[in-house]
């Protein structure tokens, strides 16, 4: 049995409290806190970003107080219509060391200090992955009818099924259950960083990539780092992209606006906006978030003609090669579809991130569960009732 399934002396429990956000970003900048890899939906900023949501920044360890913090977390509070209560969600958090084998002393502290906040129900992130597919082996099993659950794993990753068990253990339920059903990205797609030279990223790119980055150079394309004044292109761009592809992200301009105000008011170049540009148009626009040594490519758009110059490939180089000089362990596409049947449209986006030679993460996902108390157990199921019918 894993060490991590021990069961932690409930008389134990961690000290907990709220912080401010100087304090928290402290903790996020502090060498223990910058080892737990924290994502940029658990930065302070981000519940600037989110309108409709209250939030709440928690920490956990020897002496909240003073700054002596193993864990963080941003809650964001989602009132139900029509009662006091919320729907408590850490994105892609809380901050935590999922290797310790005390857990249950922060997580239990945590889940009370949530219903004393008025929260029924609670939904985390847990960041450890679960499995990995290279981009060779999910390439070869591409066919009809084909999903990535159907290809055997490169790895499989034992501290993503321990604490897996752990949570069901607990009663928490996998969103979705075994397939996609969370806000965030179950399956990613990251290309490692760590200890490679531009050469070896470059060799790392299939023959395709490499000869449209090759394209996009000859034809003159030039990408060029923008500004907040840039975003109405960028998101013009979006839209053009969300009506050619088939999908609709919701997000308004104001949203981005928001976004990049926030991320860059808490950390200068927190959020980069890339443009592409060829005869003294933009063509393609991708924004780029960084947090300590993680790097992630957000939000894409390109434009409908001219697509024979490969903005996109050369825009995504360029933020490969920024990602690795600004120190990176890895670089995160964000999300694929776990489809791998040629013919689905969603497979495109996929095949498109393999030529980066990278691999196919599925992280825990997210998982939820409700609050102690009667109460709270019944506004959970009218919950479920209520997002199912949306």
């Amino acid at each position: 049995m894993s060490a991590l399934l021990v069961t932690a002396d409930r008389g134990r429990d961690i000290p907990l409290g709220p912080l401010t956000p100087a304090a928290y970003r402290r903790f996020l900048e502090s060498p223990g806190g910058a080892a737990l890899g924290a994502a940029f939906l658990q930065c302070p900023s981000w519940a600037d970003v989110k309108e409709g949501w209250r939030s709440r920044l928690v920490g956990w360890g020897p002496d909240p107080a003073s700054g002596r913090l193993s864990g963080a977390a941003l809650v964001l509070l989602r009132q139900l219509p029509g009662t006091r209560k919320y729907f408590a969600y850490l994105p892609e958090g809380p901050v935590a060391d999922w290797a310790d084998p005390a857990v249950d002393a922060w997580l239990d502290p945590l889940l009370r200090y949530l219903r004393a906040e008025g929260a029924f129900a609670v939904r985390i992130g847990p960041s450890p992955a679960y499995r990995r597919w290279s981009a060779a082996r999910v390439k070869a099993a591409a066919g009809p009818g084909r999903r990535l659950a159907d290809v055997l794993a490169s790895e499989v990753d034992p501290l993503g099924t321990a604490v897996a068990e752990r949570l069901r253990a607990r009663g928490w339920k996998r969103c979705g259950g075994e397939e996609d059903g969370d806000a965030q990205p179950r399956h990613v797609f990251r290309v490692p960083l760590t200890g490679r030279t531009p050469d070896d990223l470059w060799a790392g790119l299939n023959q395709e990539w490499r000869r449209n980055v090759r394209r996009a150079r000859k034809s003159g394309v030039e990408v060029v780092v923008g500004s907040a004044a840039d975003l109405p292109e960028f998101y013009r761009l979006l839209r053009i992209t969300e009506e050619r592809d088939g999908f609709r992200l919701g997000r308004s301009l104001a949203y981005y606006e928001r976004q990049y105000a926030a991320l860059n008011a808490e950390e200068p170049g927190r959020m980069t906006l890339y443009l592409a540009r060829h005869g003294g148009e933009t063509l393609a626009a991708h924004t780029m978030v960084r947090v300590g040594r993680r790097v992630w490519y957000q939000t894409g758009a390109s434009a409908d003609h001219r697509r024979e110059v490969r903005p996109s490939n050369l825009l995504q180089w360029r933020m490969l090669l920024d990602a690795r000089a600004l120190g990176a362990d890895v670089y995160d596409m964000r999300g694929v579809p776990s489809t791998l049947d040629p013919d689905d449209r969603p497979y495109g986006l996929l095949r498109w991130k393999l030529g980066t030679g990278g691999e196919v993460v599925e992280t825990l996902g997210e998982w939820e569960r409700p609050l102690d108390g009667t109460a709270n157990h019944a506004l959970y199921r009218a919950f479920q009732t209520y997002m199912a019918r949306r």
